[in-house]
């Protein structure tokens, strides 16, 4: 039995981070139902990659990824029968998940206080940019705009250039999950004690308290009073460190400074670096020294593919990584056997191989149960299990609440 088989969540999120958040939930056996905009549904399906380069709406590499193990359905929430159905859903489950800018559930008769009213142990998540209330509420913003307001990407980059962030929805992505844990965190305390509770995860926020480096540095300067400013390129830990190219790619390798030694052991112990003047102290620090290591080590590290460079330096304990592509990560058996990665058939898309799961548990395991719906794919089963014949299911139809 996976871990959350009891939990029901009625999901009203659309992108990146509600998304995750609700994957996250129903990935470990929540039952999620997804509510989509009829015809058009959430604004991920939108969104490449597209397997063959096939844009389609059921083809959409992140939302496909994103929504495995959840039902799909449609409701116009801007209709009076389309708010009264997502009313009646949200009676029955134990949390409502959902993104929509401040106040826009309130306006559809959908608000915390108004669906706590008639089921009164909910916990509602609410993910938005800012949070739902102060001056900052109603500014829209991106991956990037978080990633900066929240501290630390004027620390990121090449000293003499402008800042940079990291790549992607690297920002969306923990907000998504600290989302799930708020929400499984309200879940327990709704259940012990039978209130209802409102979560309010602002994506700003989730920065300005991030484990990129936030949290340590927020901390120092209240002790110092001073911002950390990015770091020049050049290595000032010794060498062989950073990241070196070679035969088929770059790998990293950190071998400088006391583990020196374990460096010319790597390299073959050749005669050049038996001198002593390699040992001495400072040895580290000269330029020159440097220079001329440098002269032995590129044509060794050019010369070897990352495999041949890391199995040498595993053998003499550098510390070592070759910069795997995603093709590299695809191919690793290791990573293969440990379940890394997960193949799941869709109706639309075809086979395709999924990230697995971010974490084992040892009696309740992580499984793709079902891949990501079509849009619309359960709204014939939701509306009969409220009791809407088929008849009534028709006319909602024609009306566009469904």
């Amino acid at each position: 039995m996976e871990a959350l088989s009891n939990v029901r969540v009625l999901d009203f999120t659309h992108y990146v981070a509600g998304p995750y958040c609700t994957k996250l939930l129903a990935d470990y056996g929540a039952d999620v139902l997804k509510v989509e905009r009829p015809g058009a549904g959430d604004t991920a399906r939108r969104l490449g990659p597209f397997p063959g380069d096939d844009p389609h709406p059921e083809k959409s590499g992140i939302f496909l990824h994103l929504n495995t193990n959840k039902r799909s359905v449609t409701l116009n929430l801007k209709t009076r029968e389309g708010a009264s159905i997502a009313r009646r859903l949200a009676e029955s489950v134990d949390v409502v998940v959902e993104s929509f800018r401040p106040g826009v559930m309130e306006r559809l008769g959908l608000g915390y206080e108004a669906l706590a009213e008639s089921n009164p142990r909910l916990v509602m998540a609410s993910i938005s940019n800012f949070g739902q209330d102060g001056p900052y509420r109603d500014w829209r913003g991106s991956d990037a705009i978080f990633y900066a307001m929240g501290g630390e990407m004027y620390s990121t980059g090449l000293d003499d250039r402008e800042p940079l962030k990291m790549a992607d929805d690297v920002v969306l992505y923990q907000a998504g999950a600290v989302g799930a844990v708020a929400s499984m965190g309200a879940l327990f305390a709704a259940r012990r004690s039978g209130e209802a509770q409102h979560v309010d995860v602002s994506i700003f926020e989730t920065q300005a308290g991030s484990i990129d480096r936030r949290m340590s540095t927020l901390i120092s300067y209240q002790y110092t009073g001073e911002t950390s400013g990015r770091r020049p390129m050049e290595n000032t830990g010794g060498y062989p460190q950073g990241v070196f190219p070679c035969k088929d790619g770059y790998v990293e390798i950190t071998g400088g400074g006391i583990y020196f030694p374990r460096s010319v052991k790597m390299l073959g112990e050749p005669d050049l670096l038996a001198d002593e003047r390699w040992h001495a102290p400072g040895a580290q620090q000269d330029p020159d020294l440097k220079a001329e290591f440098e002269e032995f080590f590129y044509p060794w590290v050019l010369s070897r593919t990352k495999r041949e460079v890391w199995t040498a330096a595993q053998a003499a304990r550098v510390l070592s990584a070759p910069i795997n592509t995603m093709e590299d990560l695809h191919a690793d058996p290791v990573f293969a056997d440990r379940g890394v990665f997960a193949d799941a058939e869709h109706p639309s898309a075809g086979r395709l191989r999924y990230p697995g799961r971010p974490f084992l548990m040892e009696r309740t395991p992580w499984t793709i149960r079902e891949p990501a719906p079509l849009l619309g794919q359960h709204t014939l089963e939701m509306l009969a299990e409220l009791g809407y014949t088929a008849a009534d299911a028709a006319a909602l139809k024609a009306k566009g609440v469904v």
